[in-house]
């Protein structure tokens, strides 16, 4: 196993990066279709297709999850997988030609390189060309270019963020995580309580962006941020039962992100299934916690942060 998503069969990842733009984007394949699910709890979302996922309405199965830097722009790249997964033949049997069913989220991050630069159609494609089964590449990449983490006091005081992904495994059971992680909160070593990366005063000592809020008169508005993410899992679930675990999954974001779910975040996670093994949904749940905040803290340790 390599500790990330893709050990969950079925599952690859493809990164495309701007490294002049610092933007980029990160694409979960899950090509033969997985029983899919989201959940949406920060107050500053960007998405697509989270509707379709909800129990009640009629598609089940997803064949690829986009995360994207660029705002709202990025949801252009959605179009490159679409593009991608219909030269394939993947979608959803609608008729007339499979339709490629690819929901999406985007994290803010125009303003840490060019504002004009976002993921468009084109990266979305080559997203798709670079997926693999095999290690997936963590820090400052795909949807984590341009992260930022600890924001309260603006960019000169924050750290960089990034893409970290996490697995375990409970017999046959699989559940892996992937997570662009660009909060205004800071990143926090849930084991222990140790800030390890966020809002730093002009010493370099970490300012503690909880603390900050409960003892600050300053109204500081954190605009820019957003952490989105994926848990993948092998278990044999129903839309019902993975639209479960992705509302688990968000305690892994209150583990290790602190504050998060703000009015300044659009934190969204999505859930996949590909049914291979039966479990028991609330130990997939519990299982989506811990690794989501595992791959939280690998996004901050792998980032550059010089």
């Amino acid at each position: 196993m390599y500790n990330n998503i893709t050990d969950v069969e079925g599952i690859k990842v493809g990164h495309a990066s701007d490294f002049t733009g610092l933007t980029g984007c990160t694409v979960v394949l899950c090509s033969d279709g997985a029983v899919a699910g989201a959940d949406v709890r920060g107050s500053a979302p960007g998405t697509r297709e989270t509707d379709l996922l909800r129990p009640v309405n009629l598609v089940r199965e997803a064949h690829a999850i986009l995360l994207t830097g660029g705002s709202a722009f990025g949801l252009d790249a959605a179009s490159g997988v679409m593009q991608y997964l219909s030269e394939h033949g993947v979608g959803f049997n609608s008729g007339a030609r499979p339709v490629p069913i690819v929901p999406a989220a985007v994290l803010f991050d125009l303003d840490v390189g060019d504002p004009t630069a976002y993921p468009d159609k084109a990266m979305g494609y080559k997203a798709c060309l670079s997926a693999t089964t095999g290690y997936v590449e963590q820090g400052c990449i795909g949807a984590g270019t341009g992260a930022t983490v600890g924001k309260i006091l603006g960019l000169k005081h924050a750290m960089k963020g990034g893409v970290g992904s996490a697995s375990l495994s409970i017999g046959d059971l699989v559940v892996g995580a992937i997570v662009a992680v660009n909060a205004l909160g800071d990143v926090v070593d849930y084991r222990n309580g140790d800030i390890i990366a966020g809002c730093r005063d002009d010493s370099g000592r970490f300012v503690g962006t909880v603390h900050h809020m409960l003892n600050s008169d300053l109204q500081h508005r954190g605009f820019g941020n957003t952490t989105i993410g994926v848990v993948a899992t092998n278990a044999i679930l129903d839309k019902e039962g993975i639209n479960k675990v992705a509302q688990m999954a968000h305690d892994g974001y209150a583990l290790a992100i602190r504050p998060v779910h703000t009015m300044y975040d659009g934190d969204t996670v999505f859930a996949l299934a590909t049914q291979r093994v039966t479990a028991d949904v609330t130990q997939v749940g519990v299982a989506a916690v811990e690794v989501m905040a595992q791959a939280i803290l690998n996004a901050v340790r792998a980032a550059n942060q010089e």
